[in-house]
């Protein structure tokens, strides 16, 4: 593997062997007049398990200017049936008609790509969009935006300093319910809101912690990555039973296993938190006290939080209470009445985990009127906006060179809040937060938490410091 390789390197070494010829010749956009019919951004797909096969692939197959043109992933049996499922519905003879590769330096070296789509388990996400970013290419990353709060801030600064465009996988925003909500809120149809309520669900226990001999078809080093280094077992990572279809839209264990992500609080507080510093404005700040308890299980391989209660008190004072048992959804209280907004009755993915036994609404109010009629609260200045279509809202940001609907800052600005959240969880005591510095005050032990070690030659850190500096030069 070239894991390390420079790109004039890789491309010397190509051309040196002729392997050129073996990748399917795509035109890239960038050769292309404004106004010529094949105008479009071609987008490589990394990452093809449930999420990649089940929102981002559909929603960039539905994207107007845009095209699917390669695929990555470290498992074998998954990129072939995303190879056939890409072909399939782009009208293709054959898989053979999209790039297939294991490696994502591969695809990041590629002149007929523009733009990349990271639909990775989360310990994966900042350091390929790191090198995305460096390589040139336009970046559509899934939350959270990444494993660690120090990581979050050197992906937020690579997109920045190269300039690429970036778009959060935090689809809420291009949900009408949402954006409603959010505007009701900051024209202020609440008055002075005086706190807000964010449900989201837990996760299980359990998980086997039988150790399994490692598929030929995946491969397990790389897929670790930056994380220590760790037996197989199927439930660490994502289903391998037979029917490829059915494992691919199966949830997968390393949702639930720390070393890859902090579980739910990431996973859909990275949605609701979003929300919130949206219709409050804090999408380049942070909050300033968190106090939170939880519960995280043992006696399994799965070692996630399950119940958890946190409050985070920004720096207007505003508590924002984060309880499992809330409502799925968002509830801004203030001194007119409240304002509910959530996804209802509706799931991203058929595997969603869902709130038992409560029927949602997608938007209410303890008074109709305080969300009646079209609200008038600018949300975003110069975005392209695209109701209930995410991925539009990309590609066309990246043609009128103008700012996403979720910027990497605020991406990282919002996972932060989660991330101090599971901080809280783990200490169980009260912390003051710096947004400014993004270090704890006179706490020495949380900040040792905002970081981890990265198992070389893997990481976040080793990959901005070797780009950046090569760019910077």
């Amino acid at each position: 593997m070239r894991r390390d390789m420079s790109r004039r390197d890789f491309v010397r070494g190509v051309a040196a062997s002729g392997a050129a010829l073996a990748f399917p010749a795509i035109i890239p956009a960038s050769v292309l007049g404004a106004d010529a019919p094949s105008n479009i951004i071609n987008v490589a797909q990394i990452g093809c398990g449930r999420i990649g096969l089940t929102m981002d692939v559909p929603g960039f197959l539905r994207t107007k200017g845009a095209r699917i043109v390669a695929a990555c992933d470290l498992d074998s049996r998954r990129l072939g049936y995303m190879r056939s499922f890409i072909s399939k519905k782009q009208g293709g003879k054959s898989p053979g008609s999209i790039v297939g590769v294991k490696d994502f330096h591969d695809i990041l070296t590629r002149t007929d790509v523009d733009a990349v789509s990271i639909s990775t388990p989360d310990h994966w996400h900042a350091q390929i969009a790191i090198e995305a970013a460096f390589a040139g290419k336009h970046v559509y990353m899934q939350k959270p935006a990444s494993l660690t709060i120090r990581e979050g801030r050197l992906f937020s600064d690579a997109i920045s300093e190269t300039g690429r465009t970036f778009l959060l996988g935090s689809q809420q925003r291009s949900w009408r319910q949402f954006q409603r909500a959010c505007a009701f809120v900051r024209e202020g149809r609440l008055g002075k809101i005086k706190s807000i309520e964010v449900g989201l669900p837990g996760d299980p226990g359990g998980g086997s912690t039988v150790k399994m001999p490692v598929p030929d078809c995946l491969d397990y080093d790389f897929w670790l990555g930056s994380t220590p280094d760790a037996y197989y077992t199927e439930d660490r990572v994502h289903s391998q039973m037979a029917d490829v279809v059915k494992a691919v839209n199966s949830r997968p264990g390393w949702l639930r296993c720390e070393q890859f992500g902090a579980g739910m609080i990431t996973g859909w507080g990275s949605h609701h938190l979003d929300i919130v510093h949206w219709a409050m404005g804090w999408e380049k700040i942070g909050p300033r006290y968190i106090e939170g308890k939880g519960r995280f299980h043992t006696g399994g391989l799965w070692d996630v939080h399950g119940e958890y209660d946190i409050t985070l008190t920004y720096p207007d004072g505003t508590p924002v209470r984060v309880w499992n048992e809330f409502p799925n959804g968002v509830r801004f209280i203030g001194e007119k009445g409240w304002i509910f907004v959530s996804r209802g009755a509706a799931k991203a993915t058929a595997s969603d985990p869902s709130m038992s036994g409560r029927r949602l609404k997608a938007l209410d109010a303890s008074d109709p009127k305080l969300i009646s009629g079209e609200p008038e609260a600018e949300l975003y200045l110069n975005a392209v906006r695209q109701p209930q279509f995410h991925h539009q809202n990309f590609v066309d940001s990246i043609k009128a060179n103008v700012p996403s609907e979720v910027t990497a800052e605020t991406a990282h600005r919002s996972c932060s809040a989660c991330l101090l959240s599971w901080i809280g969880m783990k200490l169980g005591r009260r912390l003051e937060w710096d947004w400014k510095t993004e270090r704890f005050v006179n706490d020495t032990e949380a900040d040792t938490m905002l970081e981890r070690t990265e198992r070389a030659p893997y990481g976040a850190r080793r990959a901005y410091e070797r780009l950046s500096r090569k760019f910077k030069a």
